[in-house]
């Protein structure tokens, strides 16, 4: 049996737990990434790299941050993952969920279609209905990049001079203006790590200001979530696709709120905290999955 690990970096800490937990089940692996992978038509293999025919070579593929790129090499790469699943290779996570997860709108659209609670959240192209919403979602929003990841270019803004300032610079750049209600969540959320139909760990994420993100500089502490914030968890996980998730979720005053499903999650700051090798538990769902 073989693995593949898809990463930009191989030694990247999730990276190198995943390959510790194949060794330790005895499963052959090859790590590579995107740029190295060739994709041919109406001959074979394929896909290549190195040697290795991944259809023909590859039981499994986990999928770590595909990395950033053009439009024209993102769009490739997911065209080349589309192709690997109608051809049988199980993948973790498909790139369906992948396509959703990186697309704050898409993500939060699809929860609020199955009641799954959400922030009140307003996107649009235009600055003049900007403003307006502004004043709707209670003049404390947070304005978020639609594409993005760890907190990067996300901004809290409660001044409307200032949230104009913003919204003209996003629509100058051809951007869509993507704002949240600011949920009260006294500085701490919790991270819930999906694998299938469950929440396997979890985390309180405390930091000292309102972004929460570990490779920001948030301390995790243990968690026991409820049966409640679980079943949302796997709710959410399952209405993008994700096989393996992690779920961030906010305790507001009203209740609790998902703000994010990530289908490439990192768990260093988790694994400090949780009870079970998360690695080891992935590499064992993949193993069950792919003997049914």
């Amino acid at each position: 049996m073989k693995f593949g690990i898809m990463t930009r970096n191989p030694d990247a800490w999730s990276s190198t737990q995943v390959r510790e937990a194949l060794n330790r089940h005895h499963i052959l692996y090859e790590c590579f990434t995107f740029p190295r992978l060739v994709a041919r038509i109406a001959y074979k293999p394929y896909f290549k790299v190195n040697t290795t025919s991944i259809l023909d070579d590859l039981d499994a593929l986990i999928i770590r941050p595909i990395g950033r790129g053009s439009l024209e090499e993102l769009v490739f790469r997911m065209d080349m993952l589309y192709k690997l699943e109608r051809h049988g290779l199980y993948m973790i996570n498909p790139p369906t969920a992948i396509e959703h997860c990186v697309d704050k709108y898409d993500i939060l659209a699809m929860l609020e279609d199955i009641n799954v609670p959400v922030p009140r959240t307003l996107a649009t192209e235009s600055v003049n209905e900007a403003l307006r919403a502004f004043n709707e979602l209670g003049g404390d929003v947070v304005v978020k990049p639609v594409f993005g990841s760890r907190g990067q270019g996300a901004t809290r803004v409660n001044d409307i001079d200032i949230a104009d300032t913003i919204f003209k610079a996003i629509t100058f750049h051809h951007g869509v203006i993507y704002m949240q209600e600011f949920v009260e969540h006294g500085h701490s959320d919790i991270r819930a790590f999906v694998i299938g139909d469950q929440v396997i760990a979890s985390m309180h994420r405390i930091a000292d200001g309102w972004k929460t993100n570990y490779s920001r500089g948030a301390r995790p502490a243990p968690a026991e979530i409820s049966e409640e914030f679980k079943e949302l968890a796997v709710k959410a996980a399952k209405a993008v696709g994700c096989k393996v998730a992690g779920v961030d979720i906010l305790e507001g005053p009203q209740g609790p709120r998902i703000v994010d499903v990530n289908s490439q999650p990192g768990w260093k700051g988790l694994q400090m905290v949780a009870k079970l090798n998360i690695a080891d538990e992935i590499v064992k769902f993949v193993l069950n999955e792919i003997k049914k």
